[in-house]
């Protein structure tokens, strides 16, 4: 883990990135909204790239390193930077995940939506294990939450989301992690969902704004990346889940920046 040079933010920036948050967590809602059984996620990537624009932001993984789209679109065994496609269509029962970056006022944050796909008229609940898988991945997010505050050694919050996934029976997925995130989409430090024993690591401080991102599947946690070279998939074709917020850390613990109000 890094352990120099995390951006603490001033006031000022910290309202820009409450502001660009909020427009982050709309373009969501509002793709959420229409993520149904029947409809293309290149369909969804529209809906969220056209509310971030209208709303004075710019979609931050379009273009990004090549990325060619405003979420990332995983279904299932897929666990991140799935490109949306208008041949990939929802279906009854897909666990999606709808991953999205927004850059306001030149500055960065970074959210991803956890969703069962069903038709809204005639809801069906979700198998027990992909119910399960939501449920795990809330509760840890919440618990990553609850363990945040200054001075936390960065260390332990990684030990705490890994053991809350590893309780429920799942693996987390070692190549990917959360990250800093301000002026730029990662900042330091990267923040794996599981203790690594090669370096203590940096202490949190009030003013550091971070992406915590749990990446976990009910598999063995090996990866491969397809074709596309973009889209990361689970090499036993297990279940896998991604969820994210981007927070603030204040002088009493974490404030969600991406939650919207």
């Amino acid at each position: 883990m890094q352990k120099k040079n995390i951006p603490i933010k001033t006031p000022e920036e910290i309202a820009i990135m409450r502001e660009g948050g909020q427009i982050l967590a709309h373009a969501l809602q509002e793709a959420a909204k229409a993520a149904q059984p029947g409809i293309s996620t290149a369909e969804l990537d529209q809906i969220a790239e056209n509310y971030i624009r209208t709303k004075g932001g710019v979609p931050s993984f379009k273009g990004y390193q090549g990325f060619p789209a405003t979420l990332c679109t995983n279904i299932d065994e897929q666990i991140v930077h799935t490109i949306p496609s208008k041949t990939q269509i929802l279906k009854e029962g897909d666990l999606l995940s709808m991953d999205c970056g927004c850059l306001y006022k030149e500055f960065h944050t970074d959210s991803t939506l956890l969703l069962h796909i069903t038709d809204p008229q005639n809801p069906t609940p979700p198998t027990p294990n992909k119910k399960a898988l939501l449920d795990a991945a809330n509760e840890v997010l919440e618990t990553a939450f609850q363990t945040i505050k200054p001075e936390l050694p960065l260390i332990n919050l990684c030990t705490t989301i890994g053991k809350t996934i590893r309780k429920h029976g799942y693996t987390p997925i070692a190549e990917l992690t959360g990250h800093g995130i301000g002026r730029a989409l990662h900042e330091p430090p990267h923040i794996p969902n599981q203790k690594e024993s090669y370096a203590k690591g940096p202490t949190l401080k009030a003013g550091m704004t971070l992406a915590i991102e749990p990446i976990f599947t009910e598999g063995s946690g090996q990866i491969k990346t397809l074709q596309d070279k973009w889209t990361i998939v689970t090499s036993d074709n297990s279940l896998a889940v991604q969820i994210e917020h981007t927070i603030l850390i204040t002088e009493n613990g974490c404030e969600i920046l991406t939650k919207a109000s």
